[in-house]
This record gives C-alpha cells, structure tokens and sequence, in this order.
C-alpha cells in the first residue's frame, strides 16, 4: 500500500495520536473513510461514464487497459516471452564459432 509496509504504518499512527490526540482521532479516520468512499465512487461514475460513451464494443474495458505501461507489457514482453522460434525441419541453429554454409554458385 503506496510503498508502506506495518512498521511505517505504526509510525504514522502513533504521530497522528501525538499531533491530532485520541479524542479527535476517530472523528479524523471517519471523515478519511467517507472521502475515501467518496472519491471511489466518484471513479466508480467515471468507468460507467466511459463506457456507456464508448458504446457496447468497449463494454468490458478496463481502465489498466489504457495504461501505456500495461500495453507495452502485454503486446511486446510477453510477446518476446512467448516461446522461442521455430526452427524449420532439417536445419538447426549455428554453434558458437560456427560459420553458415557457403554456396560458391548461388553468388
């Protein structure tokens, strides 16, 4: 979560006791709760907008589809993980040091 592990979040926590003092803390984590439901439902609106705009073709989008990071990871590194090429039937990759075969008529 945003790069904090427990030992971080325990930090916070005991500062914000300091800071804010346990009869305002409650009221401080209800308020962070409901505008946290607040901005998910704000985005929650946003993907329906999105995709009653885009019409029926892009109903299943996702939003981490148009991530550019995420369309780079899907169409070119797995593509490169996917498997090794074929070699055709007969021939096989050259040796490290080895030299291709060389036909003096076909020049």
């Amino acid at each position: 979560m945003l790069g904090m592990g427990w030992p971080e979040m325990m930090v916070v926590g005991i500062v914000a006791v300091f800071v804010f003092g346990p009869d305002r803390l409650p009221d401080l984590a209800r308020q962070a709760g409901s505008f946290l439901r607040t901005v998910r439902q704000m985005v929650n609106n946003a993907k329906d907008d999105l995709g009653a705009e885009l019409g029926s073709d892009f109903k299943d989008l996702s939003l981490r589809d148009l991530d550019p990071r995420e369309l780079v990871r899907r169409n070119v590194i797995e593509a490169m993980e996917a498997d090794e090429p074929e070699v055709p039937s007969g021939k096989r990759p050259l040796r490290y040091g080895e030299r291709p075969p060389y036909d003096s008529e076909a020049t």
